[in-house]
């Protein structure tokens, strides 16, 4: 199927993410004065806002573009952990994989803004690795909704907060494979070696150079190559898909032919880079489930992730707008073999 057939039938797909959610919370005010208490500004709030984050902005992302979507994770028992439930049941997100823990706390990422900047983030979280009990329950949960629905592809976004684990990467990974449904990921540091054997393998380049400590320039293709060749020996993925900011994305894909193919970003107004790598393992992930060409595959993803850099704050993709807009640029898709 190419990627043109398959934009047109996401909506008949259905995908498990597992990872890190979060709540991202926004206060919102104006600043028109310094405080007397310290050198810093006053911010009178006018408004507030939490939406879902991190894996869940993935699920957003698959919904967007028609998909039907399953969310695996770990939250607190607090009051954050139920708003966060209850943002997923708006959504209509099955939470069936969702585990409580009185241990931790739901993650929330506050961002207080005024005038359009960001004056100051603050972070309520735990990333001490989910304990024995709760990771047994989140994978034994995941498996039941692998045998009770049809799952076409699972999609692991780690953000190095706790909750992805060797043992339960191992287990779930497994699982999947044993049942035919591939498996992709978009890692972090920690666990990026944990990731053995799954289909679809998406960092970025920093985090292709921290996985593998290796120095990488952003234009030295011959580096990012034996990087990418390294990476597929050790874990044996299948397919290896880096984002490299404006210089589009590099897919490696020898069983289907693709050797180290650069392709470079569509001309876009870049406003804010927040989100695009979800975007881009969201949609790549629904492609390979749709068994488009690697090549496709990856320009439509490049092409997703440059879309929502246009926009200002994290948002996921319109899939009218992609479809449009890759009808009319994937006849002269922009792709070319590394030097």
């Amino acid at each position: 199927m190419d990627a043109s057939q398959a934009l047109q039938q996401c909506r008949n797909l259905t995908a498990l993410v597992i990872g890190d959610v979060m709540i991202d919370a926004y206060l919102i005010g104006d600043v028109n004065r310094i405080s007397p208490e310290a050198p810093v500004p006053v911010v009178d709030v006018k408004s507030r806002d939490r939406r879902l984050g991190g894996a869940a902005n993935v699920a957003k992302n698959l919904l967007s573009m028609g998909a039907q979507v399953h969310l695996a994770s770990v939250i607190g028992t607090d009051e954050a952990g139920e708003h966060l439930r209850s943002l997923l049941d708006n959504l209509s997100i099955g939470d069936s994989c969702i585990v409580a823990d009185s241990s931790r706390p739901t993650t929330i990422k506050t961002r207080v803004i005024s005038n359009g900047q960001q004056l100051l983030r603050v972070d309520e979280e735990t990333v001490v690795p989910i304990h024995a009990e709760i990771r047994a329950t989140l994978v034994s949960r995941c498996i039941q909704l692998f045998d009770s629905a049809t799952i076409d592809v699972v999609i692991f976004e780690d953000y190095d907060k706790g909750v992805l684990t060797p043992e339960g990467i191992a287990a779930l990974i497994e699982a999947a494979h044993q049942r035919n449904i591939p498996v992709t990921v978009d890692p972090k540091f920690k666990q990026f070696h944990a990731y053995r054997g799954v289909d679809l393998f998406k960092p970025n380049l920093k985090e292709l150079r921290e996985g593998l400590n290796a120095l990488i320039g952003k234009e030295d293709d011959q580096a990012i190559e034996a990087a990418i060749d390294q990476l597929t020996s050790q874990l044996n993925v299948q397919n290896v898909l880096v984002t490299l900011s404006e210089r589009g994305v590099w897919m490696h894909a020898p069983h289907q032919g693709v050797s180290h193919k650069r392709i470079p970003a569509f001309q876009r107004e870049i406003n804010d880079v927040s989100g695009a790598g979800d975007t881009v393992i969201a949609v790549a992930s629904l492609m390979l489930a749709m068994h488009v060409p690697a090549d496709q595959l990856a320009a439509v993803s490049n092409l997703a992730g440059g879309l929502v850099c246009e926009k200002v704050g994290v948002v996921p993709i319109n899939k009218e707008q992609l479809i449009s807009e890759w009808e009319s640029n994937h006849t002269s898709v922009p792709s070319r073999p590394s030097a």
